[in-house]
């Protein structure tokens, strides 16, 4: 089931100095992940070999906090589930620059996507050192990767309560890149053939933007 953005309800929750907006037909929809499995990237041409994703552009890092993490984690990590552990390790690091707010990018993409073929698997490196340490993936990959294709728009209201909107990512909110895109995950329906709606797929990436307690009232109202 795939929803039409402009007709989808939205359900909303006010959570005191938060109200929550949540878009209700892209949770109850059936979208999932496609990638290795007919993915084609956000480049400018549709590339499903490549097995790029959303990793073209590398992450955005949300702070000092999380870039010093992500660093600490890449130091931690071997050879054999890091294909470019000796890049990560030289002079030039994980960062783009000075500013650390970027992951780096290696050959057309993010320096933790391992390229398919790599023996220690393809796929985000952070994600499977991760799973190999027995840990969530959402407390070692960057917000923005893990959160991806929710979105939530912040906006203060004159009365210092906050307004978070929750909805799917668009190729909008890729800024300049996303005119070029030849393929966005959310928008068409290739990504729409999952067998359980989002708010299950995506329940702990849910719960861990929104806090239990919010999380808890919006699947008894998507119920």
């Amino acid at each position: 089931m795939i929803s039409d953005p402009a007709h989808d309800a939205i359900v909303e929750i006010d959570a005191g100095d938060t109200i929550w907006r949540f878009d209700a037909g892209f949770l109850r929809s059936n979208w999932t992940c496609i990638w290795g499995d007919g993915c084609h990237g956000i480049g400018p041409e549709r590339a499903e070999h490549l097995q790029r994703g959303c990793c073209s552009l590398g992450a955005e890092l949300d702070g000092i906090d999380e870039a010093m993490m992500v660093s600490a984690l890449a130091d931690t990590m071997c050879d054999d589930l890091f294909e470019h552990r000796d890049l990560a390790s030289g002079g030039d690091g994980i960062f783009s620059d000075s500013t650390r707010t970027n992951t780096r990018i290696v050959d057309g993409a993010c320096i933790f996507l391992n390229r398919p073929g790599f023996s220690g698997g393809s796929g985000c490196a952070l994600h499977l050192a991760a799973l190999a340490a027995d840990e969530s993936p959402m407390d070692w990959k960057p917000s923005v990767c893990w959160q991806v294709p929710v979105k939530v728009d912040w906006v203060r209201r004159d009365d210092d309560v906050e307004v978070a909107t929750v909805r799917r990512w668009s190729r909008a909110d890729w800024g300049e890149d996303g005119e070029r895109m030849a393929w966005c995950c959310t928008e068409g329906d290739e990504a729409y053939r999952g067998d359980t709606p989002v708010i299950d797929s995506l329940a702990d990436e849910l719960e861990g933007i929104v806090g239990s307690r919010v999380f808890v009232e919006l699947r008894r109202r998507l119920a």
